[in-house]
């Protein structure tokens, strides 16, 4: 259904959400793995990626595994997650970030958002402690590139004893009080996936400052073997190391780190220029604490100017008025240009898999009293706009043309 129609035709190639740059050195470290037979877990491209990525962040140790899911599973299991052990996690982040609880037979219990970063809301972070003091991990994901409220998070954690774990997966890159993201948990992780702000195709790096924690990972990536001329094994493993090929891509990539980021800002800041007139706002961050890496530039429309809209489990509809928008509406205009639009992801305690977790907002358990849910609201409300740094800045312009139109 369309409530109005775009006056551009589709794009001679689509424009698309995030997908990944090559320089030209990615595939000069693929050839050197190829050329000298380094193509298995062990080369010289891992150990480069995993020095990188401590330059980076300031990390003491950088494991190379073999995703950024990979990464967060080992680090719920360093962490000391047993079965029935109660996590506190994110409520606003994609799936990746709490399953690895669910691995280790953990029970998460999800933590809202705030407005003010889209991040897990510290206040009821809290609430969840109160009500589960025996709580000892917590996941807090940084959204779409931009630091959460890390001093508060932390000073809770603190306060209870509990291990922080951080994903940072969409944000390689942020600083939070000059502090880069990767730096601020107990242990942390970061994706290669293909269309994260640096790439590998796959990839992710397990991030800690203590050895003992590194090489633990080590161990139980490599199928927890033992030191021994044999196959000995004593602990459970995984394979879950990362191959020198998908390493030398990462090699390549991560020297442009700065220039991404410097492009994901241009992008984020032409859109919030050209949708100042429109009754939505841009996905927030701390200006005086925090400088997100920008990986998704994202809108988030104002109640007044939403139109009705209706979602089920997998379908959308969604019902025009004049000056009035939505996510759906949004989405299919974007598309009928061949352009790439996400939704905000939905929340945790929204999904069938996690639908009986409990769930807490700053004004206590939903079992309880359900208070605003802020994530709900963003998800409601927020859609992903094409932020890819190959679009032109033609492309874009055209993008926030259509976008004015649905509020017309």
């Amino acid at each position: 259904m369309f409530k109005k129609t775009s006056e551009f035709s589709p794009f001679a190639s689509k424009v698309w959400l995030s997908s990944p740059t090559m320089h030209g050195p990615e595939m000069k470290y693929v050839t050197e793995a190829y050329q000298t037979n380094w193509m298995s877990t062990i080369g010289e491209n891992i150990t480069q990626a995993e020095r990188l990525v401590c330059e980076k962040t300031g990390c003491g140790y950088a494991v190379a595994l073999s995703s950024g899911t990979a990464a967060l599973h080992l680090a719920v299991k360093l962490a000391g997650v047993k079965p029935h052990d109660k996590v506190l996690c994110s409520d606003l982040t994609f799936s990746a970030t709490v399953n690895p609880v669910l691995y280790e037979g953990g029970v998460p219990v999800f933590i809202d958002a705030e407005y003010d970063t889209w991040n897990m809301d510290p206040e009821a972070l809290d609430q969840a402690f109160r009500a589960h003091p025996e709580a000892k991990t917590v996941i807090a994901a940084h959204l779409y590139g931009t630091p959460g409220k890390m001093e508060e998070i932390e000073r809770v954690c603190e306060s209870h004893g509990a291990v922080l774990i951080e994903d940072a997966a969409e944000s390689f890159g942020a600083l939070y009080q000059g502090i880069p993201t990767g730096k601020l948990g107990k242990i942390s992780c970061l994706s290669g996936n293909g269309n994260k702000i640096i790439t590998g195709s796959s990839g992710g790096f397990l991030l800690t400052d203590d050895q003992a924690v590194a090489d633990k990972a080590r161990k139980w990536s490599t199928q927890s073997r033992e030191q021994a001329s044999w196959y000995q094994h004593e602990e459970l493993g995984y394979n879950y190391r990362m191959s020198n090929v998908i390493a030398g891509v990462l090699r390549g990539q991560i020297p442009f780190l700065s220039e991404h980021i410097a492009r994901k800002k241009e992008i984020y800041e032409r859109y919030q220029s050209g949708v100042q007139d429109l009754p939505v706002a841009m996905n927030p961050f701390e200006r005086e604490k925090a400088e997100p890496n920008y990986w998704l530039s994202c809108l988030l429309i104002d109640e007044e100017a939403m139109c009705p809209q209706e979602r089920g489990e997998q379908e959308a509809a969604y019902f025009p008025q004049p000056r009035k928008s939505c996510p759906t509406e949004l989405l299919e205009v974007l598309d009928s240009i061949y352009a790439e639009g996400r939704p905000i992801w939905k929340p945790m305690h929204l999904q069938p898999l996690y639908r009986k977790s409990e769930f807490f907002t700053r004004e206590g358990s939903s079992r309880e009293k359900r208070g605003k849910e802020v994530g709900t609201d963003i998800f409601e409300r927020g859609i992903c706009l094409p932020s890819d740094i190959k679009m032109t800045k033609e492309q874009q312009e055209k993008v926030i043309e259509v976008v004015k139109a649905c509020f017309q």
